[in-house]
């Protein structure tokens, strides 16, 4: 691999913008780039994962989307990676080829979820085949067991790892065991891999412990503020990062309350941002005008710090 501009601080979860009858709306990507890292001070961005409905959208359409973020984000965005996960290799594999010829800056996997790897060396299997077929692209292992019911833990896969994928270059860490995470952040003692914290409201546990930083969906729209608490952390100021980690956490405290997920996510955005996300593709519904309204008015309510 080439030299590269360390991974860090905040990657937004990029949303799948999509027109109101179901097709992907990529003319938008140029203003939701645009938006990121004017409004919200984002550079780096995680397409097709979670958020992006990623498992919900055809093989070409996945392509489509990676290669206008790519393009769109050229000049302006650091780092533009590329979840290429799928439930079968041949999938992941046509999408890893895929993303390192449109010149990704990184490719990140799920493990499998129907058929499930049960213990490490078949998880590895798995992720050394996929990574084989972008050589000279960073990879990241996307670890998120409460979706995909894969629970062998990251410590333990970070055994050897390096040497059966040499590209491996971290973890999306996706669980709420801070142990787990604060075990692998102490074996990388060189800080040779980058370790982003994947569940928002928890973030400033996980810096505590040593993460690099973050990929989420709220940093689409609280991005700034988030920044702002990274700042304050850094500095050190805890009880400035505190009041951030908890208003942002009163926030999704309430959201979560009344139903919370990707369909609700594209519906914040929209209106925070003013960028029309549209509706989720089916199963997944569109949030209700009652959401909307009780979400904005709290949103509206929370007094940051200093104004921000």
């Amino acid at each position: 691999m080439t030299s590269r501009k360390k991974l860090k601080g905040l990657v937004a979860a990029t949303i799948t913008p999509m027109t109101p009858d179901g097709k992907i709306n990529l003319p938008v990507i140029r203003q939701y780039v645009d938006y990121l890292v004017n409004e919200q001070n984002v550079r780096n961005v995680f397409v097709n994962g979670t958020t992006g409905e990623g498992l919900s959208l055809s093989i070409q359409e996945r392509k489509q989307l990676a290669e206008e973020w790519v393009c769109q984000g050229k000049d302006k965005l650091d780092h533009v990676i590329i979840h290429v996960g799928a439930l079968n290799l041949p999938e992941c594999q046509e999408l890893a080829r895929h993303a390192a010829a449109i010149g990704a800056g990184g490719i990140a996997v799920i493990a499998p979820f129907f058929f499930k790897p049960t213990n490490k060396d078949e998880l590895v299997a798995f992720l050394q085949k996929v990574a084989l077929e972008a050589p000279e692209v960073p990879f990241y292992y996307y670890h998120i067991p409460p979706l995909t019911g894969v629970k062998i833990r990251v410590e333990e896969l970070l055994d050897g790892i390096k040497a059966q994928i040499p590209t491996f270059q971290g973890v999306k860490f996706s669980d709420t065991d801070l142990l787990d995470l604060a075990q692998c952040i102490n074996k990388n003692d060189t800080g040779e891999f980058e370790f982003l914290y994947g569940v928002d409201e928890q973030l400033l546990s996980a810096l505590a412990v040593g993460a690099n930083g973050a990929v989420g969906s709220t940093y689409n729209y609280l991005g700034r503020q988030t920044n702002l608490m990274l700042q304050a952390f850094a500095k050190p100021d805890f009880a400035l990062a505190q009041q951030y980690q908890f208003l942002t956490g009163e926030f999704l405290n309430f959201v979560i309350k009344l139903g919370f997920g990707v369909a609700q996510t594209k519906a914040v955005m929209t209106f925070v941002s003013g960028i029309p996300m549209g509706p989720p593709r089916l199963p997944l519904v569109d949030a209700s005008s009652e959401f909307i309204a009780k979400a904005k008015a709290k949103l509206d309510s929370i007094v940051w710090p200093h104004g921000n």
